[in-house]
């Protein structure tokens, strides 16, 4: 029996959920929600049902799961709702305005017996799991220190995401992807998270981000988020102990440079600075150097949908958990916190 779906906000990424939702097999979309007519009768030239109200949507018996796919300050009394009537949920992300809305959420689906999810999306891209890959077969030894970022030219955020009130901000936007790409693949408790927010191009939300997260392992982690760099530098730069590992576009094939030998005691050539010789910061000298490129995982971001349709039917484990969810909410709010005070988060995983 096909597993179908209504989606509430029926704008850009409602459309994008139906389109391929729609791919699937054992899956459908058999309803929308939207609070702008013009959404309504643009489901309606979709082929399916359209409601303009909210609670005629969820009177809807046919529906067993939906996706919400509206700006952020909406998410928990939209999710609660659902739940309420007993309908599935998968929840955009940012998943709430705050750990407190979560945690409600989370217990609403547990209250009614259903399944609670977030559209983490980003965990299949294949720069990701390029860069995951690598640091599970220990490809540059003992990583130190993790850098990913996504910076662009077009300066000005449009729509809802550039208001305060809906949840808008790059933290939130593009924060929630990264974040939860790094918690994903880091397996230490996290220490302590120093966050700093600027507005440059739009006033009323954050359009500069840099955080870093610090994990009992000894790694750090930088996430970088700008959307006024006219020269972005790469999505991944990764240092490990034995090589580095550099990815220049989501796109990228990426490579990894390897030392065949320590270079610790490497007795370098001295090279001109302009004001001085330095050693420590010239070439490699005698230490042999190998280049490889990344190979390109088997990744289909369209198995969240596929997952999340065996836990309702099979029972089978989620690959985006709540708990996870809460983890990565906890941190967006520490880097709130750490921006207000100019001070770092201590955390006591």
């Amino acid at each position: 029996m096909a597993l179908r779906f209504g989606i509430i906000g029926y704008g850009g990424m409602g459309g994008w959920h139906k389109r391929y939702i729609s791919t699937l097999e054992g899956m459908e979309v058999v309803a929308v929600h939207d609070i702008d007519p013009k959404r309504v009768e643009a489901g309606k030239a979709d082929g399916v049902r359209s409601y303009l109200y909210l609670q005629e949507f969820l009177n809807d018996s046919d529906i067993d799961a939906v996706v919400i796919a509206t700006p952020n300050d909406v998410h928990m009394e939209l999710a609660l709702a659902c739940e309420a009537c007993g309908k599935h949920v998968i929840c955009e992300k940012p998943v709430a305005m705050s750990v407190a809305q979560l945690d409600e959420m989370i217990a609403g689906a547990k209250r009614h017996g259903v399944v609670f999810t977030v559209h983490q999306n980003r965990r299949w891209d294949k720069d990701y799991r390029k860069v995951m890959n690598a640091l599970k077969e220990g490809e540059i030894g003992r990583p130190y220190v993790i850098e990913s970022r996504v910076q662009g030219p077009n300066g000005k955020i449009h729509g809802w995401r550039a208001e305060k009130a809906h949840g808008g901000g790059m933290l939130l936007d593009w924060g929630v992807h990264l974040i939860d790409q790094i918690l994903w693949m880091i397996d230490s408790p996290l220490k302590s998270v120093f966050c700093v927010l600027r507005s440059v191009m739009n006033p009323d939300v954050d359009d500069y981000v840099r955080l870093q997260m610090e994990f009992a392992n000894g790694l750090v982690a930088y996430v970088e988020i700008g959307t006024l760099f006219l020269q972005p530098l790469p999505r991944w730069y990764v240092g490990g102990d034995q090589g580095t590992l550099r990815i220049e576009t989501f796109m990228d094939e990426g490579r990894l440079t390897i030392l065949k030998q320590a270079a610790v005691h490497s007795n370098g050539p001295l090279v001109d600075t302009g004001a001085g010789p330095t050693r420590t910061f010239g070439k490699v000298g005698s230490v042999e150097v190998w280049q490889s490129p990344l190979p390109d995982p088997k990744t289909d971001w369209l198995d969240f949908y596929r997952n999340f349709k065996r836990v309702i039917e099979d029972g089978a484990e989620l690959v985006v958990k709540p708990d996870e969810v809460r983890r990565v909410m906890q941190v967006l709010e520490a880097g709130f916190e750490s921006n207000r005070t100019g001070m770092p988060v201590v955390f006591s995983e």
